[in-house]
């Protein structure tokens, strides 16, 4: 619902939310593969695996949560799908502070792809609420 013809959808959050969908896709792919190094070659406890396994399966429900409310939001303008999104967004960026720090062994790769994975997030929160507050402020009650 565009004021007078105007669409209000962000085109970078758009791209920054298509561009998210492939790099976790590989960030989950490359943290499924270190799991497996680490509990074959590594000193890793098994039940600290399992629960770092489990935890990146609800990451993965997670974000295609997210992705899914962000994309819809933004393309519909509906001020409470991105308001959905932005809450999906709390437990995200927990869940990637947590691979990123608080796991029994970090990696090096883990540690990268998690920084970039939370430099992500940061855009996309910021985009986020400047389209969700363009959505707000478009409708007239």
């Amino acid at each position: 619902t565009a004021i007078f013809g105007k669409k209000l959808s962000s085109t970078p959050l758009q791209v920054l939310l298509y561009l998210n969908c492939w790099y976790f896709a590989a960030f989950f792919l490359a943290n499924i593969l270190m799991f497996i190094y680490k509990g074959l070659l590594l000193p890793y406890p098994t039940s600290n695996l399992i629960l770092d396994v489990a935890l990146l399966v609800l990451f993965l429900g997670l974000e295609i949560l997210r992705i899914f409310y962000g994309w819809k939001g933004n393309l519909c303008e509906h001020a409470v799908t991105m308001a959905v999104s932005l809450f999906l967004l709390l437990p995200c960026i927990t869940l990637s502070a947590y691979f990123l720090f608080l796991q029994s062994m970090v990696l090096r790769l883990e540690f990268l792809l998690g920084l970039v994975l939370l430099g992500f997030y940061s855009l996309q929160f910021l985009l986020s609420i400047l389209a969700l507050s363009a959505f707000a402020r478009s409708k007239v009650y």
